[in-house]
């Protein structure tokens, strides 16, 4: 236990030790998120109340938070939210923690389509907390885009983050099975699908395997069940010329790219993460290559937060 006479400095020192103990990734990172959200401060806050003492409420709050995150629980769980594309993101049990790698679907879109005048119709397939349709929005200014999820209760959520985002009058939000209940004619449609094989959920580090609904992580046996169901109806959502930009988990390009092709679509590239890793997929409607508008090659990309 932290004594609540303990400096904040200090406590963030012996936070991050606790931390190196349990073998707990990115420790430094942890400690100054748990030790700042105890003390009610941002992290920048810290430095400027580096020797105040803790004091007895945040004291006890912070022994909870560290004793949860020894138990593998995600600092962005116990914060109860996560940036994304510059964006906080607020976060449920039903949705997924949007991550960095995801941010390569947006690079990937915005690469492809550069003119952010352009009143694009977005579709994205399987929401979780709407931040995919939310970044395009806003990078798109003009666009209107609806998200998909099979969760009412992830939709609960994905709206609460798109009317805080001020994004009401353009995202409508549809419960359906991916993009089964939707018509066509998107410019764009995006998603990050359950990919992790059934069988290697279990092999996943504790805080996604524990923490994670299992319903955004569970591909089916090989991990390919939700690029089937959603690539078959792509050639009917997307319009002449539209694209479909998808996150792929690592290892599987080829195969998902296999997929499209066996259903019709074509131009299919696809651009890597930070760390080199092939992480999205786009492909194009059969018109969109006929008439020369294809994708370009992208390379690595993805903004940071």
């Amino acid at each position: 236990m932290i004594a609540p006479d303990t400096a904040i400095a200090a406590a963030r020192r012996r936070v991050r030790d606790a931390l190196v103990a349990a073998g707990i990734p990115d420790a430094e990172t942890d400690a100054r998120h748990l030790v700042a959200l105890a003390c009610g401060l941002d992290p920048a806050g810290l430095i400027v109340a580096a020797d105040r003492p803790l004091g007895a409420a945040a004291a006890a709050t912070l022994d909870r938070l560290v004793a949860r995150r020894l138990a593998r629980e995600p600092v962005a769980r116990l914060i109860g939210a996560r940036e994304f594309w510059g964006l906080r993101f607020a976060l449920s049990p039903a949705t997924l923690v949007p991550r960095p790698d995801t941010e390569t679907l947006v690079e990937a879109v915005l690469e492809a389509r550069p003119d952010r005048a352009v009143a694009l119709r977005l579709a994205d397939l399987g929401t979780g907390t709407g931040a995919l349709l939310a970044a395009l929005l806003v990078e798109y200014p003009q666009a209107i885009g609806v998200g998909t999820d099979r969760s009412l209760a992830t939709l609960v959520a994905a709206r609460a983050n798109l009317d805080r985002l001020g994004l009401r009058d353009r995202a409508v939000l549809v419960a359906g099975d991916w993009g089964t209940a939707l018509g066509g004619g998107f410019d764009v449609v995006v998603s990050n699908p359950p990919y992790i094989a059934t069988g290697e959920i279990e092999g996943l580090d504790p805080e996604v395997r524990d923490h994670e609904p299992k319903a955004a992580l569970d591909g089916g046996p090989d991990g390919l069940d939700a690029y089937r169901a959603i690539l078959a109806d792509l050639a009917r959502l997307l319009r002449p010329g539209g694209l479909a930009v998808l996150e792929l988990g690592a290892g599987q390009a080829a195969s998902v790219a296999g997929i499209a092709a066996s259903a019709g679509l074509v131009a299919v590239r696809t651009a890597r993460d930070l760390a080199g890793i092939e992480r999205a997929l786009i492909a194009a409607a059969p018109e969109a290559a006929a008439r020369g508008a294809g994708v370009k090659e992208l390379g690595s990309g993805g903004k940071t937060d």
